[in-house]
């Protein structure tokens, strides 16, 4: 069976390549011998979406914010190794409320809202 495949479609209208490019570090450095392929997908519009195998499992959009590191490892953890613990990374989420006021809800740049 192949090994599963992750894409990060971000947006290069808002220039977020370097957010993509640190989060698929992160996955590769966390997931090295689990992950087939990180992906990165450029996109245009604010989009910032994480897929494993084609799923979705995080969107920008919809979720109003960007991903903390550890929520992204969790929702790929959660779809290929869910027996697997991440130590510190598998501490709670900040809600998203919390983090309301950090990450805009529009991108300026290219003129899209969420």
């Amino acid at each position: 069976m192949p090994l599963p495949r992750v894409e990060i479609h971000y947006c290069t209208q808002c220039r977020w390549l370097l957010r993509a490019g640190w989060t698929a570090q992160e996955l590769l450095t966390t997931f090295s011998d689990m992950l087939g392929e990180v992906a990165l997908v450029p996109k245009k519009g604010g989009v910032f979406s994480v897929y494993v195998d084609g799923e979705l499992v995080f969107d920008r959009k919809t979720e109003g914010r960007f991903p903390e590191m550890k929520e992204v490892k969790q929702l790929v953890r959660n779809r290929i190794a869910p027996e697997m613990k991440l130590g510190h990374s598998d501490t709670a989420v900040k809600s998203q409320s919390e983090n309301s006021d950090k990450d805009p809800k529009e991108c300026k740049t290219c003129d899209q809202t969420s």
